[in-house]
């Protein structure tokens, strides 16, 4: 009984922990917009297009499930970050029915200029740990997500 306790408080440690970061980034996430004058919903938007981005532009689809909200706002804040001068929407070559999105010149200058400070709160964050050690702790968090997401599901539907 007394290991089920100590994996139990572990869990609700670890818990908080996630709370606790996920409050931080938030914050963090509102100040990089906030100098870039735009919401944090949008700066997220630019960080995942900028992330999936090969140089042909990225549908909002997979912008949609990379933040995994629904694609519609994401047209929506797409319109107003492309009046903004933050992207370019263009038709899809391969699919007319869809757009391809990508950061402006604007938009990677902005971004680019805000590099320096974002150097230096990643090295505050991750102070003591090693690139190894980040590797590791991010293969743990993908299995805990992936798990997350398997557990939720079978909580919608009754199994659990």
């Amino acid at each position: 009984m007394a290991e089920k306790e100590h994996v139990n408080r572990a869990v609700a440690d670890f818990m908080w922990n996630i709370v606790e970061i996920h409050s931080q980034l938030e914050e963090i996430r509102k100040s990089w917009a906030q100098l870039l004058g735009i919401s944090e919903p949008q700066w997220l938007i630019l960080m995942a297009i900028d992330e999936l981005d090969e140089g042909r532009g990225v549908p909002g689809i997979a912008v949609a499930n990379k933040l995994r909200i629904h694609p519609a706002f994401v047209t929506n804040q797409t319109k107003k970050l492309e009046h903004s001068g933050f992207l370019t929407r263009i038709t899809s070559p391969e699919d007319a029915r869809f757009l391809q999105i990508s950061l402006t010149e604007k938009a990677r200058a902005e971004i680019a200029s805000l590099s320096m400070k974002r150097e230096a709160l990643n090295s505050t964050m991750f102070s003591g740990l090693d690139r190894e050690s980040l590797e590791y702790l991010n293969k743990r968090l993908a299995s805990i997500a992936k798990n997350s997401r398997f557990a939720s599901q079978k909580l919608s539907i009754g199994i659990m």
